[in-house]
């Protein structure tokens, strides 16, 4: 069982490896699957580039799912979104991907940085022991300390 520093260690490393995220806020809509930009100077913040015309952008209460690629990872995250252009923020995230959407640039008039500030996360690692895989291998019943870890935190940061 990790502890919840290496939990925390584990979840930004899952989602810099593939930073595609349900993001939605909490308003009754639908969540959208958007692609994180992650800056390692900001702690507990994720960032988005959306277009000014997308249901994210009037900002609010805000919920993020993450599931990691090999489905051995998972972190629901709440917040706050808000529209942030500040310009320094989006140079410093701009890369090919983002521009392929926004067609005019870092002066697109539809381009809007939307900046999720974490409240708090729930975070979930399946690490199934080697004892727990013969036993699923074989029928037996898996006892939950051979399961994985689990921790709800009030941030994602990693002291």
């Amino acid at each position: 069982m990790a502890d919840t520093v290496e939990l925390k260690k584990h979840f930004w490393s899952k989602l810099a490896d593939s930073p595609f995220m349900m993001a939605g806020l909490q308003d009754g809509q639908h969540s959208e699957p958007l692609t994180a930009q992650l800056d390692e100077d900001q702690v507990d913040t994720i960032f988005f580039f959306i277009g000014k015309d997308n249901r994210m952008a009037k900002g609010g209460p805000a919920m993020l799912q993450f599931v990691s690629k090999g489905h051995d990872f998972f972190a629901c995250l709440s917040g706050t979104a808000r529209v942030d252009n500040d310009f320094a923020m989006i140079d410093k995230l701009w890369n090919n991907q983002v521009e392929a959407w926004f067609p005019g640039g870092k002066q697109d008039p539809n381009l809007a940085l939307l900046r999720v500030d974490i409240d708090d996360a729930e975070l979930w690692e399946t690490d199934i022991s080697l004892s727990g895989k013969v036993k699923m291998l074989f029928g037996g019943k898996i006892k939950s300390d051979e399961t994985g870890s689990h921790a709800k935190v009030e941030t994602t940061a990693e002291r």
